[in-house]
């Protein structure tokens, strides 16, 4: 199955005032959060992917053309024949195609842009290049295929720290909420597609705002809920919270890597969530 994914954005609030790198080559450990996003879907099987790009765009190209695997494998080096003997590799198996999409259209608009790589599929799947998790994508895939809907997102917890609080008409507050304790969801990405999307998706359009919220009504919308791991990379303290995760070994959403995501030691990733129509 291929997936498309948005990594042109000028990602603004990723800037740290020291490099102007597009936000999805921003480092977690040895290897940019780009990267780590598309293991999650080849660890699933699904390495043929489409890079909607934009902004620092040959970033992105010179990476992948000079990829090094020796940075993320073990290797034995020949010192005699200076030859390299991989014991696994990352991408030899990948196939990505590079389509440069603009330098400020929308999520939507970038999709439209590489409409012909996808629209003879049955179904497809998208992502931003920016958040991680360890949700279980057979399982998503697979609801997604059983329902008539045109679109699936995974549908997360509101991850903000701030407090709601409720405002009586003489200005007492009479309640006190942390937001992720709301009976709300958020958009979490990691979108599951079919073709149908570009009927609704028109020239210069959001893929959210625009073609998904005018299938709400429809009912043509899925939402594969998940309280497990899920976390984005929208903003420098973000990236260095992730950054100080991967030191400590603490990595949930490298399900490739047993022994940095803890997955054998968390059955409950094996049995997904729940999967409902939604009009958040």
């Amino acid at each position: 199955m291929k997936i498309v994914l948005f990594c042109g954005g000028l990602g603004m609030r990723m800037r740290d005032g020291i490099t102007n790198a597009p936000k999805p080559m921003a480092l977690i450990g040895e290897r940019p959060l780009l990267w780590h996003v598309m293991r999650y879907y080849a660890h699933f099987g699904h390495t043929d992917f489409v890079l909607c790009l934009g902004y620092g765009a040959a970033a992105v190209k010179d990476f992948f053309l000079s990829y090094d695997e020796t940075r993320s494998n073990d290797f034995v080096l020949d010192g005699s024949a200076r030859r390299v003997e991989l014991f696994k590799t990352d991408i030899a198996d990948w196939r990505i195609t590079f389509v440069d999409t603009g330098l400020h259209a929308s999520i939507g608009e970038r999709l439209r842009r590489v409409r012909r790589f996808v629209q003879d599929e049955p179904m497809f799947l998208a992502n931003y290049a920016d958040v991680f998790t360890n949700a279980p994508l057979p399982d998503m895939i697979s609801r997604f295929e059983t329902s008539d809907a045109v679109v699936s997102l995974l549908a997360v917890p509101l991850q903000s720290s701030h407090h709601v609080v409720d405002v009586t008409e003489d200005g007492l507050v009479s309640q006190v909420t942390l937001m992720r304790d709301l009976r709300q969801w958020e958009n979490g990405g990691y979108f599951v597609l079919r073709p149908e999307i570009f009927d609704h998706l028109n020239e210069g359009e959001d893929l959210v705002e625009d073609a998904i919220a005018r299938l709400v009504p429809e009912r043509r919308v899925l939402a594969y809920s998940w309280k497990g791991y899920w976390s984005p990379a929208d903003t420098v303290k973000e990236r260095a919270q992730l950054e100080e995760r991967y030191y400590r070994g603490d990595c949930p959403w490298m399900i490739w890597d047993p022994e940095r995501s803890g997955a054998s030691l968390q059955p409950e990733l094996l049995t997904g969530g729940a999967a409902v129509p939604t009009a958040w």
